[in-house]
């Protein structure tokens, strides 16, 4: 992907998403070396107060950088967690007693209604309420106790991409400091994404196969179905294909039925116990012909018809899918630049989505 801003180009489709795309590794390393401390010390404030439950509220993206939360919190700090449903205090008025429970809201912009509406709500019922946003300025910080600023910079395309990965490495920081850590293995994801985005070239290639495509199916399991559901988002609102995601146990309880060879999956592999737990299902898909295109590690892809091998090795399963998700943000943007739309600009979108 070109990020040229020379005048021949500064018009081009696209050129501002692909801007932000680039610069997800520079956003990466501030948010280690400027936001990494504050992180740690609202953390360490958190911890203090111990926390029995976590509700994580979100919508678009940043319902799937909560989706990845949960797995942190529930994996490494074995707290429950649950995503919340807004419209019970928002529509309905609802008086959950929250006394104890750390309620955690992370949006880009940090000015959906309905957000700051039931983070207020969560706060007067006794939560512990922490907002992750771009804005530290925005109602939502406002409202909630704590704020992690996730420094990502102003994002103007519509498609979010490196709010979303700096919302992951904020959030597996803040799960690192809750439980004590250092966040020492996301030291080297800086430099592993500048290789990812590096591959522009290649993932312009894959681009091709799935120009006229009809439909999409996306699926993983573990630490990559946050990534899945995301990489599906990033497709539907750009090129208007429509993808779907499924945990790949929920993909073999019925809508296996629908995957045949002409239908492009996407599937992403975790190196890890997720991707472990995914192999049946990669099994399945195989054995029906599926147009099968992996985000993972070699052995996985080179069993494909397609994909994009992930260097993994030695890089904890945990922080993957900050990597995994880079190739399917260029595979989103290539597509729609094939199909002569302007991911910059998808219709029907606004960059806040003023819910209530």
């Amino acid at each position: 992907m070109s990020t040229t801003t020379s005048e021949g180009h500064s018009e081009r489709p696209g050129r501002i998403m692909a801007g932000e795309v680039a610069e997800q590794p520079a956003v990466l390393r501030r948010i280690l070396a400027e936001g990494a401390p504050r992180i740690r010390a609202t953390a360490a404030a958190i911890a203090e107060r111990k926390p029995r439950f976590v509700l994580l509220t979100a919508r678009g993206t940043s319902d799937n950088a909560a989706l990845y939360a949960k797995y942190l919190l529930e994996i490494r700090l074995g707290l429950p967690c649950g995503l919340t449903s807004m419209s019970t205090t928002t529509a309905y008025g609802a008086k959950p007693k929250l006394t104890d429970v750390l309620v955690i809201t992370v949006s880009q912009s940090g000015g959906s209604p309905d957000l700051v509406a039931s983070t207020r709500a969560a706060r007067e019922a006794g939560a512990i309420t922490l907002a992750v946003t771009n804005n530290p300025d925005s109602p939502l910080a406002a409202v909630s106790e704590y704020h992690i600023d996730i420094l990502a910079g102003p994002e103007k395309a519509l498609p979010a991409t490196k709010t979303y990965t700096a919302s992951l490495l904020s959030l597996y920081l803040l799960v690192e400091g809750l439980r004590g850590g250092d966040g020492a293995p996301a030291q080297v994801l800086p430099g592993l994404a500048d290789e990812i985005l590096a591959r522009g070239d290649e993932v312009r290639r894959l681009a091709a196969r799935y120009r006229f495509a009809e439909r999409m199916v996306i699926t993983s399991r573990g630490y990559g179905y946050p990534t899945a559901k995301e990489a599906a988002l990033k497709l539907m609102e750009t090129s208007y294909i429509p993808a779907l995601s499924y945990s790949g146990a929920d993909l073999l309880h019925g809508p296996l039925a629908m995957v045949d060879n002409i239908s492009p999956v996407i599937a992403v592999v975790t190196d890890g116990r997720g991707g472990e737990a995914l192999q049946p299902v990669l099994d399945r898909l195989r054995g029906r012909g599926a147009d099968l295109f992996v985000v993972g590690p070699k052995p996985q892809v080179e069993a494909a018809s397609a994909g994009f091998v992930l260097p993994t090795g030695g890089v904890a399963e945990e922080v993957q899918p900050i990597l995994e998700i880079l190739p399917l943000q260029l595979l989103a943007y290539e597509v729609t630049i094939a199909r002569g739309q302007d991911p910059d600009a998808p219709r029907a979108l606004a960059k806040v989505t003023e819910t209530r």
